[in-house]
């Protein structure tokens, strides 16, 4: 069975095409295709499929209907169910199945890959899984939303393919395809500088000098700008018939240029607001990252490890930001997206490409062997006094590749795993957080609360608190529910947090009403 979603909404069984019904029952389809394996709520699809429209009289009876038609028409195919959720359905199948998340797969391959041969042939696989615009004319505001997204990203593809086949010295090939796009998109300047490249290279300087001047007109009378950097120094190049224009097909890399100036970056995302208690894991962290280790000539590397939802990112960032002086030669942080049940977990050469960016690298100077850009990094971080926080870690195998060099950096990584082989190969320091105390857990509701609304109700105050079971990120939901609720007695919120069956609908997904299945803060 395959379910196709990049062009007219389709499903193919074993014997051919499946019927799947009318627009409306397609556009439902869709809906839950795209969120594949994750409960869609009933309120969800209607918002989906219907969005400002017209609803029918009896909106849920509606989506109720449609479903059961999906589910007949599905019914016998092995591995695919339509099921019921307490709000809502999930569409349970192999992702594998879905073009949309088959294309998302092989294109964060491509962009992962050490090869580019098969960068090259992953690309070209992603891109041919589209046969047309995505939902073809399924047409509501979210579809049209999430369409355009997907348009983004398959130029994007496209866009990178051709940066690898140019490198390979396929610009003969590539020419059509090119002067198509430019004429398609005649303001992209990336494109425009592809196009210009490939003529240059097919001995077509004229040419590419004459698009230049076309797409400089069209920037300034659409939108009263000049072409950026990029495309202007590519334009001084083809008049000074730099000799790095040239290229030899199928050159393993590119040449690495270090960008003269030595760039502190600043990308510790914006301190936790109402951070609260954790005195003495401040302390232990002060403590390991100011002595680091005389007895290693690589980075201090502190592991703070704990459950989801119990404040490690809060506990790193918080600490980050109130030592930032320490380290004056910049901070680099990355989400490694470990445990993001939507997004697969970031490569280390995804990472390592955003971290050489964000020290100074031109772009297209990165190396693409991502030994290369471990190499690259560690170089422009020797001997630098720098913090590098890598959040929600999956393992020690995503980590390694970006630990620092020198032993003038310090590593903070959070996870929801012990990491062993960090602490044994690296000798990271491990922080293991526990659940808030009774008293940082009722300082962190009143901080939210103030103290005047706290006072009035403490014992609905105590009732939430143990409720939340110490979880920092509970405790701040329920919070924000109560903050933007201020109508609201504390009494009530307790209440619906004690009834099991209205729990989820006050501690949304990322808690999930469990104390260990949240996600990190």
């Amino acid at each position: 069975m395959e379910f196709r979603l990049l062009g007219p909404v389709e499903v193919y069984g074993p014997m051919g095409p499946v019927e799947v019904g009318s627009a409306r029952q397609r556009s439902v389809l869709a809906v839950l295709l795209l969120d594949a394996n994750r409960g869609v709520s009933t309120d969800q699809i209607v918002g989906r499929v219907w969005g400002d429209r017209r609803l029918p009289d009896r909106p849920r009876n509606a989506v109720q209907t449609y479903v059961s038609l999906l589910r007949r028409a599905l019914a016998g195919v092995e591995r695919v169910a339509l099921a019921r959720q307490p709000n809502g359905y999930v569409l349970r199948v192999d992702e594998r199945r879905v073009d949309v998340h088959t294309f998302r797969a092989l294109v964060a391959q491509a962009r992962d890959t050490d090869d580019s041969d098969r960068a090259v042939l992953l690309f070209t696989r992603a891109l041919a899984l589209w046969r047309g615009e995505a939902f073809d004319v399924l047409d509501t505001p979210w579809l049209s939303t999430v369409r355009a997204v997907l348009d983004r990203e398959r130029l994007a593809a496209e866009r990178e393919l051709v940066d690898l086949q140019l490198r390979k010295g396929r610009h003969g090939a590539l020419l059509a395809q090119l002067s198509e796009r430019a004429d398609e998109y005649p303001l992209d300047e990336r494109l425009a500088g592809q196009l210009m490249l490939a003529l240059v290279r097919s001995g077509r300087q004229a040419e590419a000098l004459r698009h230049y001047q076309r797409v400089r007109r069209l920037l300034a009378d659409e939108l009263g700008t000049d072409p950026g950097p990029a495309l202007r120094r590519l334009h001084h190049q083809i008049l000074t018939d730099d000799p790095a224009l040239a290229v030899v097909a199928d050159v393993p890399d590119r040449p690495v240029r270090v960008a003269p100036a030595r760039v502190a970056p600043r990308q510790l995302p914006p301190a936790p607001r109402l951070f609260t208690g954790r005195a003495r894991e401040l302390a232990f962290i002060s403590d390991v990252v100011e002595a680091g280790d005389e007895e290693q000539d690589t980075a201090t590397v502190l592991a703070i490890i704990g459950t989801g939802g119990i404040g490690k990112t809060w506990l790193a960032l918080h600490w980050a930001h109130r030592n930032r002086d320490l380290f004056p030669d910049g901070q680099l942080y990355v989400n490694l997206r470990g445990f993001d049940p939507s997004e697969r977990p970031l490569g280390p050469s995804t990472v390592l490409r955003g971290f050489l960016f964000a020290l100074g690298i031109d772009p297209a100077a990165v190396p693409l062997d991502t030994d290369a850009r471990a190499g690259l990094y560690r170089s422009l971080v020797a001997d630098r006094r720098m913090l590098v926080v890598l959040d929600n870690a999956r393992d020690a195998a995503q980590v390694a590749p970006l630990l620092p060099g020198s032993r003038s950096c310090r590593v903070l990584v959070t996870s929801r795993r012990n990491l062993t082989g960090l602490i044994t190969a690296y000798g990271a320091r491990p922080l293991v957080l526990d659940m808030f105390s009774d008293d940082e857990s009722l300082e962190l509701l009143t901080r939210h609360l103030g103290g005047a609304r706290a006072a009035a109700e403490p014992h609905a105050l105590a009732d939430i608190r143990l409720q939340c079971a110490g979880l920092p990120l509970a405790i701040s939901v329920v919070a924000a529910r109560a903050v933007t609720h201020p109508d609201f007695r504390l009494s009530v919120i307790a209440d619906e947090l004690r009834d099991a069956s209205t729990r989820l609908t006050h501690l949304p997904d990322q808690v999930g009403g469990t104390r260990h299945t949240a996600t990190s803060p």
